[in-house]
């Protein structure tokens, strides 16, 4: 009984700070939202549509940057359609998550570390722009939706008479913040009763299949996931193909929010699939030309 309260209150612990870090990235992001919606009208939308050609360039740069903020950030952009979908894949692809402080915490050498953090961001680039020119082809690039669209989705009423914007940024966050923490309450407590151990196992098991393993394991929307493929990489478990297949698709929460936020289920499942296929791939190909970090 002891030990179970002991893992209980383990995972609170955990559940509550990997969510609460999250709120100040998504609130500013719906004040933003809100700012463009209601004062600026369709000109600065226009502009931003325009410049979105870039998008994955700094996407993939912005990324990188450690803890998972920006991913939630960004897929909330998206679900609003402020940014491309390649900016999207950019910054899910170079998103760092807890990699860097584990990295850094086992001494692991600069150089390897900016090597890691460098190809991320090459990939997040090269994936995003070709997603964008993919639906350009297709002519499906340009999607409009606006913050109102988000808001009749989540049935807040924001938007009724005049509005206020911090009101309806709040409830935003609110709404997203508690569908996070749920999920990964149930996330950690799944985690902390598998054991670390466990799944070193099954990642370490077979060359080929670590990189599959490795990428699904990267696919669990939390930073545990980001955790394990560092540590095992460390420790010499996974071969640099794996690590750089899970470490691509650990967008962390930005995949809760990705599915709070956009209703769309579909799209929501075509991203996980083409992320989880990009990890696999550039982690096979690592492995067969044999790069180590």
């Amino acid at each position: 009984m002891e030990e179970a309260l002991h893992i209980i209150g383990h995972v609170l612990e955990h559940s509550i700070a990997d969510t609460l870090y999250l709120i100040p990235f998504l609130l500013i992001t719906y004040l933003a939202m809100e700012w463009l919606e209601h004062k600026t009208g369709g000109k600065t939308e226009a502009a931003i549509q325009r410049a979105g050609a870039a998008g994955p360039f700094i996407g993939a740069v912005v990324g990188v940057v450690p803890q998972c903020g920006f991913s939630a950030a960004a897929a909330t952009l998206w679900a609003g359609r402020v940014i491309t979908l390649g900016t999207l894949f950019a910054v899910f692809l170079s998103t760092s998550d807890e990699m860097l402080p584990i990295f850094l915490a086992e001494q692991v050498p600069l150089v390897v570390i900016l090597k890691i953090l460098g190809v991320k961001i090459i990939i997040g680039m090269v994936m995003g722009f070709l997603v964008d020119a993919g639906l350009r082809i297709a002519r499906r690039i340009d999607m409009p939706l606006h913050i109102h669209d988000l808001c009749e989705q989540e049935h807040c009423h924001c938007h009724d008479g005049e509005g206020d914007i911090f009101k309806s940024a709040v409830k935003h966050t609110l709404q997203v913040t508690i569908f996070v923490f749920i999920i990964t309450l149930v996330l950690n407590g799944v985690l902390e009763v598998v054991g670390e151990d466990v799944i070193g196992e099954f990642l370490g098991a077979n060359p080929v299949l670590a990189v599959f393993g490795a990428a699904l394991v990267g696919l669990v929307p939390n930073c545990a996931a980001s955790i394990v493929v560092a540590q095992l990489y460390v420790e010499g478990v996974l071969s640099s193909g794996a690590m750089l297949a899970g470490l691509l698709v650990s967008a962390g929460v930005g995949l809760l929010v990705l599915f709070r936020t956009n209703r769309h289920v579909k799209e929501n499942l075509a991203i996980v699939a083409g992320l989880y296929a990009t990890g696999v791939i550039w982690g096979l190909l690592a492995n067969a030309l044999g790069i180590v970090f």
